[in-house]
């Protein structure tokens, strides 16, 4: 979720789900210790519980990086060695690390040994030629010894070599028996299954066999289904989708005052209509004007307007 969840698209998610964790982009250790980018770190009071991802693999930037993000206020440190990316590939993290899992190992005790907030991994049941749950078993063994309680798997191998990012979260097939294979085996861990995952139905479905559930894109291009989500695990009423808009009023209004350009926070919001009839004309409308000179809360309410006619 790279250049996805924002700290803008956060801010909009907690408002569909107050209970939900939510999750950074992953940030690089290097652009946090060496490249002093503290802005990555910024986030909103109303996103916790919130955590920060972190991509690297050297066990002391990590650590550093950890100090940094605990320090800030982040209720979780979460390493990723299951994003499939070049870039990612070219500074050997992601999900490369998932053939050295000594190194993460190592990197997770390093980050554990100096932050009081949990430290994670989030991984892929395999990577190129890992073909066998032993090799997923091994790597999660090395996990638990290493101190991680936490562990979120995304159901799909990586194709290192050969397969575009695009590509690797959707050829490889989703073995969600893996995932529940690995509960069972290891029933004190906490297991959060991901990929694939579009609906309610199924994530109740995922729930009776693991602990939790993450939802990337699917979330993202249908943020509603978070919602939706809260209104059949809490019994929450489902809002009015209006109304969360209404709510992003004070937040955007403050934003813009101070310097955000508008199409920086309308992008996450784009498909809050989704499946709706008047979605196109709610999205088209944002997307032509958010970029404009001056664009403002009133092009919010020129959407809303333009969904109103068509639906």
């Amino acid at each position: 979720m790279m250049d996805w969840t924002d700290r803008h698209c956060r801010y909009f998610h907690r408002l569909l789900s107050p209970h939900a964790r939510l999750y950074t982009e992953m940030v690089t250790s290097a652009a946090l210790v060496r490249g002093n980018q503290l802005r990555l770190l910024e986030h909103s009071h109303e996103e916790h519980p919130v955590a920060l991802q972190l991509g690297g693999s050297d066990p002391v930037e990590l650590a550093k990086a950890a100090v940094m993000g605990a320090q800030a206020g982040y209720d979780e440190i979460n390493l990723n060695v299951g994003c499939p990316s070049d870039r990612v590939q070219s500074g050997k993290f992601g999900a490369c690390l998932m053939r050295e899992p000594g190194l993460v190992g190592e990197c997770v005790r390093a980050m554990a040994d100096v932050v009081d907030v949990p430290v994670t991994v989030k991984c892929r049941i395999g990577v190129d030629d890992q073909d066998e749950y032993a090799d997923l078993q091994r790597f999660t063994t090395t996990m638990i010894e290493a101190g991680v309680r936490i562990l979120v798997v995304h159901a799909r191998k990586a194709w290192l070599d050969g397969l575009s990012p695009k590509e690797n979260r959707e050829i490889p097939p989703l073995d969600y028996g893996r995932v529940y294979r690995l509960k069972r085996e290891f029933p004190e861990l906490t297991i959060v299954i991901n990929g694939g995952i579009t609906t309610v139905d199924a994530v109740r479905e995922h729930l009776a066999h693991v602990d939790g559930v993450m939802l990337g894109r699917a979330a993202y291009h249908d943020p509603f289904v978070l919602a939706k989500l809260e209104a059949d695990l809490y019994g929450t009423p489902l809002p009015e989708r209006s109304d969360i808009l209404e709510r992003m009023r004070i937040y955007i209004d403050a934003e813009l005052a101070r310097g955000t350009q508008l199409k920086h926070i309308t992008r996450h919001i784009l498909g809050l209509y989704q499946g709706e009839p008047g979605a196109r004309a709610f999205r088209r409308q944002l997307s032509e004007g958010a970029h404009l000179p001056g664009a403002d809360w009133r092009l919010i309410e020129t959407a809303l307007a333009a969904f109103r006619q068509v639906a």
